[in-house]
């Protein structure tokens, strides 16, 4: 979010709302959680920071003030910085799916995580052809480097829907052991 936020501000000054708007516009909201209140607590945090300075308050009719930001020359460091990290550095990310495949067994019956996991293959398949049809209606002259993390996206959802078959597959053909113990067990059961 911080990056989201930093790098919308070195284009030029914007208030909050816009933030949020071009966030949308551009589908950042499709890369970084970008709950409305989110992006104006961002804001204050960036200004406490002095990596972001308000440059004028104005108030139109009976709307709220709207404080319009711009980007500190140490603002301009940080973004760099921290861009540079994250694109350099492998981090270790926590995704709920994997947290919840180190239980499935909880599910008691092969048939059942079968079912979900099948479930999330359709899921998947649904969202890399709606981003192949997003992707197809770009116009050819815009340079790939902007639309480059949804390349990555698809490249990511195409992985996980093969590995999805693979275990779907496995599970069906009994090559991937399912215990006869969790589908015994009685607390699983209630």
């Amino acid at each position: 979010m911080a990056l989201a936020v930093l790098e919308l501000l070195a284009e030029g000054p914007k208030h909050p709302y816009q933030i949020v708007q071009m966030m949308h516009e551009r589908g950042i909201d499709r890369a970084v959680h970008t709950k409305g209140a989110s992006v104006y607590d961002m804001v204050a945090r960036l200004a406490t920071a002095a990596l972001i300075e308000p440059v004028e308050t104005t108030r139109e009719g009976r709307r709220p003030e709207r404080t319009v930001y711009r980007l500190t020359e140490a603002g301009a460091d940080e973004l760099k910085s921290s861009l540079r990290k994250a694109l350099e550095e492998p981090t270790r990310e926590y995704p709920q799916f994997g947290a919840a495949l180190m239980f499935i067994g909880a599910l008691g019956f092969k048939e059942e995580a079968i079912k979900v996991l099948e479930r999330r293959a359709a899921t998947f398949e649904a969202d890399i052809a709606a981003a192949g049809a997003l992707l197809a209606s770009v116009p050819e002259d815009l340079p790939r480097l902007f639309l480059i993390e949804e390349d990555y996206g698809q490249a990511m959802r195409r992985a996980e829907l093969a590995w999805l078959r693979g275990v779907i597959g496995q599970l069906i053909d009994g090559t991937l052991d399912w215990p006869q113990i969790l589908a015994d067990s009685e607390w699983l059961m209630s």
